[in-house]
């Protein structure tokens, strides 16, 4: 096996844990994030007015995090939604983005919601 760019192991594992497909948005809106066959760990993020080509990068808090650096777009993934940032203009592409796996925990978090650490023991 050849070497691939450093990190390019860390890169693959970030990438396994992406969800893919039409992913619906608030406001109607949508992603399609599909992975690209040729170059894997990439990814395409598409929307209305937007297409993106996306290399996950690692985070200290788990994160899943697609960069497209020249676009100045960030993709970001966490347990209960995605949002796609223009870094560049400073503002949310698409937010409040669930797939149907994000859709469930954000189910779970409705009916269990976490204890807030504002909030006294009892």
């Amino acid at each position: 096996a050849r070497a691939g760019a450093p990190g390019a192991g860390l890169g693959l594992a970030i990438a396994e844990r992406v969800h893919t497909g039409r992913i619906p948005c608030e406001l109607g809106a949508s992603v399609t994030v599909s992975a690209d066959t040729a170059s894997p760990g990439r990814f395409h993020v598409e929307g209305k007015g937007f297409k993106y080509y996306m290399t996950p990068v690692a985070t200290t808090t788990g994160t899943v995090r697609l960069e497209d650096i020249k676009g100045g777009a960030v993709w970001l993934q966490i347990g209960n939604k995605s949002m796609l940032m223009n870094q560049k203009l400073g503002q949310r592409l698409a937010d409040e983005c669930m797939s149907p796996q994000q859709l469930l925990v954000a189910e779970a978090i409705k009916k269990n919601p976490p204890v807030s650490v504002l909030e006294p023991l009892k």
